[in-house]
C-alpha cells in the first residue's frame, strides 16, 4: 500500500509546485513539504501518537465535533495499514518531489513558449511537456524502490506497534528482531533476513527487465 501512493504523490506535487510562480507562497508550500523528511522516527511516531489519541488528540477532536465517537486507532489493527501509509507519505512525499523538480529544470522554456503560441493550455502542457521528460526519471526510481518493497521499515513500524495491533503491524523487520534478539533463534533470523534480500534482489532485476524490454529506461 504504501509503494503505491509513496510513487504517484511526489509526481503530483511536482507537477503542482512546477506550475507556482516563484515568491513567497511557494518557498513556505516547499518548506512545509520538505521538513517532515527531516523529522526523527521517534519524533513522528510521538507525534501521530499524540494526534490520534482517543482523549485528547485532535482527530478524536474533530470526529466528536462532528458528532462521532472518539476512536482508539492505534489500538485497531484495522486501522495500522492506513495510519503507516498515510504517515509515510507525509515525510517522504516533499523529499521525493526535490529530484522530479530537478528533472523538470532542464526542461527548454521555448517549448512552453511554443506550445503557449500553439493555444495549449496548462493541462496540455503538464501532459505533452513535463511529464514526458520525468518519465525516465520516474521509471529509473520506480526500478529502485522495487528492490525495497518487502523491506517495509523497522523503526516507525516498532514504535507504533503494540499487542492490539500486532496482526496488521507485524513485518518481516520485526519479526527478524523478535526472533533473533528476543528470542535468540539466530539461525532462523538470519534465514528470513536473507530471504528477504533475495526476494527483493529478484524484483529488482525483474522489474529492469521488464522496463528495458517495453521502455528505453533501466539501470543496466
Amino acid at each position: 500500500m504504501t509503494f503505491c501512493w509513496a510513487s504517484p504523490l511526489p509526481i503530483v506535487l511536482t507537477l503542482c509546485l512546477n506550475e507556482m510562480r516563484n515568491g513567497p507562497f511557494k518557498k513556505a508550500f516547499q518548506t512545509i513539504t520538505y521538513a517532515p523528511h527531516f523529522i526523527s522516527a521517534v519524533v513522528l511516531c510521538g507525534m501521530v501518537t499524540i494526534f490520534l489519541n482517543p482523549s485528547t488528540g485532535i482527530i478524536n477532536r474533530i470526529i466528536a465535533m462532528l458528532g462521532g465517537e472518539p476512536v482508539a486507532f492505534l489500538s485497531k489493527a484495522e486501522y495500522f495499514p492506513m495510519i503507516y501509509t498515510l504517515m509515510n507519505v507525509w515525510q517522504n512525499m516533499g523529499w521525493g518531489s526535490i529530484v522530479y523538480l530537478a528533472a523538470l529544470s532542464g526542461v527548454d522554456q521555448q517549448l512552453y513558449e511554443s506550445a503557449m503560441v500553439d493555444g495549449a493550455g496548462k493541462w496540455k502542457r503538464i501532459w505533452y511537456i513535463d511529464i514526458p521528460h520525468i518519465l525516465p526519471t520516474v521509471t529509473i526510481l520506480l526500478i529502485l524502490n522495487s528492490g525495497n518493497i518487502l523491506t517495509v521499515g523497522f523503526e516507525k513500524v516498532f514504535l507504533l506497534q503494540n499487542p492490539l495491533n500486532a496482526d496488521a503491524s507485524e513485518v518481516i523487520s520485526t519479526y527478524v528482531y523478535k526472533a533473533g534478539l528476543i528470542n535468540t533463534q539466530y539461525s532462523f533470523s538470519t534465514a528470513v533476513g536473507l530471504f528477504n534480500a533475495v526476494v527483493n534482489l529478484v524484483l529488482l532485476v525483474l522489474v529492469n527487465t521488464f522496463s528495458r524490454k517495453f521502455s528505453e529506461n533501466s539501470l543496466w
